[in-house]
């Protein structure tokens, strides 16, 4: 976050008049930091203040068009049922309007006074954050409490050091006495912040505060507090037990991301002005019900030519999910990447296209061949490459990963026809596991038998986040998974020193499952580390060649091995093997997979069974 920027002019209409309402600015994120970081629901620090995102009641409204226009990209829209998407408001000096952002949490505590109290109750000056008596800094509440519904809440400081004087939670407040906060300064643990009350109960710690019983042995039930809705936030109980956690804890919000390519025929932007329509279209068969359409739709001639309207609608139906009546969010996400392996794999030449494509993707001119060896085929320059990134929902307590739609927050109360969104322009290369080769090497029982412990242990932790363990998702830990995860994980470090990359400016797109083995790293920023041809670069047969043999020798030594190569089990709950952020992890932006189900062995062996990893014999020469 940037210091708040000075106090803005009071803007003025055209007619001289003044805005109905004239927000103060309460600092500045970056753009792409309103969907991955400081999205809706989540906790913004200011300075000494904080702050809650507001959700995105009213901000198709209130959003500037110019600041935040309109993205379109079908096929990801069509997946999370919304007509288009919006780049965030950019938050500089010259900004006509950003985020909307609430106070957040309320309690703050008066560092010179000890008082611990909502912030209105301090009668501070206006705009200022201070104890109108002690004219100090007031601070926010350190501590929140949340449940894996979502919802959001202050801590019950009351009701914590009123616990041992017989006083329901229903009483809260009824003592007449003013809470205190205080640190005595000894430690940084909890047993240093001791909480009072003016009534005369003993003083206590927030020692056990953060127990996983400690607000349910209070007798406490999460209330349904949604505060970044504001006035329309309360939902009822909802019957969860909260647990406490701290305001700048990454638990308090994850993003959950869903992004797609810009592929043929949709990567021309040709079929933009169709966006509010399709659902429409999609109801139609006959071309003279679907040129009526159009006619109606736009009051006259279409601005998409019929003949590509009918193309788009069949090659929206092929990527259609089959095998299910209603196929569930996880079939049809596959359904959609499945379509982009198949482009990645037959490729789209630049000179058959216009300079507006915007999904450039060409075999390298080299002879591929070199590649056998290695177990590795079908390599593809991506010479240019959109991404939409939006954001679908927000989680709390869970791994976005491994929950359930059920605990996804959305972005407001009402349903909207749009999502926030960034796009990501770039280049990358694609590179497929042979077939052949990859089946056999699957079916070794060692193999097996590590990924078995990987799957295990994330099948456990999924289980142990879960409100209901009946109905998470099956863990995607597979042995080809975990290769092809490794390998891209190897690969982008090996790129980030080969080619000058940042790791972070490197981004892996996983391509696992029965009928599809291939990864494709790719710049994964907006900035000067974008697209300048030096990843596609990488991606020539030759210097593929050397690059895959130097990460295989370089993934053959850690500096923390042998407990490293040997571990029974490392990472979030175990489920990492041979992996660790000496050698294979990476930036959580370039990962997937937020650095689980990771094993280094599976490339290169063990040193008790050195002929299990896939790339073993690169290491024999």
């Amino acid at each position: 976050m940037t210091p708040p920027p000075p106090a803005r002019r009071r803007r003025t209409g055209a007619d001289g008049a003044v805005p109905a309402r004239n927000l103060p600015r309460r600092g500045a994120v970056r753009r792409a930091q309103a969907i991955t970081t400081y999205g809706v629901g989540s906790l913004v620090a200011v300075d000494h203040e904080s702050f809650i995102v507001s959700g995105l009641d009213g901000a198709d409204e209130h959003w500037n068009s110019d600041e935040s226009p309109r993205v379109h990209e079908r096929r990801l829209a069509r997946l999370l049922g919304v007509h288009y998407f919006r780049l965030p408001p950019a938050s500089d000096d010259t900004s006509k309007d950003g985020l909307r952002v609430r106070r957040f949490p309320l309690m703050h505590s008066c560092p010179e006074c000890d008082d611990l109290r909502r912030h209105r109750e301090f009668n501070p000056p206006p705009g200022r954050s201070v104890c109108g008596t002690c004219e100090v800094d007031l601070v926010p509440s350190r501590f929140v409490i949340a449940c894996e519904a979502g919802h959001l809440d202050e801590f019950p400081y009351w009701q914590w050091v009123h616990r041992g004087s017989g006083q329901g939670p229903t009483a809260a407040g009824q003592c007449g006495g003013t809470l205190k906060l205080r640190s005595t300064g000894r430690s940084s643990s909890l047993r240093s912040i001791l909480v009072s009350c003016t009534c005369g109960v003993p003083e206590v710690s927030m020692e056990g505060s953060f127990r996983r019983r400690a607000l349910k042995d209070l007798g406490l039930r999460c209330r349904g507090t949604r505060p970044w809705l504001g006035t329309s936030a309360p939902a009822g109980p909802c019957g969860l037990t909260p647990r406490t956690l701290q305001r700048g804890s990454s638990a308090v919000w994850q993003p959950v991301l869903k992004s797609a390519l810009s592929i043929p025929p949709w990567s021309s932007g040709r079929s933009d002005p169709l966006a509010e329509h399709w659902d429409e279209l999609r109801k139609l068969d006959s071309r003279a019900d679907v040129e009526m359409c159009l006619k109606f739709a736009f009051k006259g001639e279409s601005p998409v030519p019929i003949d590509e309207v009918m193309a788009l609608l069949d090659a929206e139906r092929e990527e259609d999910p089959s095998g299910e009546d209603t196929p569930s969010f996880d079939h049809r996400y596959r359904a959609l990447r499945n379509k982009e392996y198949e482009r990645l794999r037959s490729g789209n030449d630049e000179l058959e296209h216009a300079r507006d494509e915007q999904f450039v993707c060409e075999s390298p001119l080299g002879d591929a061949t070199v590649l056998q060896p290695l177990g590795v085929t079908g390599p593809m320059l991506v010479k240019k490459l959109r991404e939409v990134r939006a954001l679908k929902a927000f989680t709390r307590l869970a791994d976005p990963d491994s929950t359930t739609e059920s605990n996804e927050v959305p972005l407001s109360d009402r349903d909207l026809q749009w999502l926030p969104a960034m796009v990501v322009h770039g280049e990358g290369v694609f590179l497929r596991l042979d077939e052949n080769r990859l089946t056999s090497w699957e079916k070794a029982p060692a193999v097996a038998a590590r990924v078995e412990r990987i799957r295990t242990a994330h099948r456990r932790a999924m289980e142990q986040r879960a409100t209901d363990p009946s109905r998470i998702p099956p863990s995607p830990a597979t042995p080809r998974m975990v290769l092809l995860h490794t390998l891209a994980h190897v690969l982008i470090n090996e790129w980030s020193l080969e080619a000058g990359y940042p790791t972070a400016a490197l981004r892996e797109r996983l391509y696992a499952a029965d009928d599809m083995a291939g990864v494709l790293v790719y710049t994964a920023t907006s900035d000067s580390a974008g697209s300048l041809g030096g990843l596609v670069a990488q991606g020539e047969p030759d210097r593929l060649d050397r690059a895959i043999r130097s990460a295989m020798h370089r993934a053959e030594w850690c500096s923390s091995d042998p407990l490293c190569v040997e571990a029974e089990a490392s990472g979030t709950h175990g489920t990492n093997l041979a992996a660790c952020h000496a050698c294979v992890m990476l930036p959580e932006t370039s990962c997937e997979h937020n650095n689980i189900l990771l094993d280094r062995a599976l490339l290169i062996g063990t040193p008790d069974d050195p002929r299990m990893g896939f790339f073993a014999e690169i290491l024999d020469h």
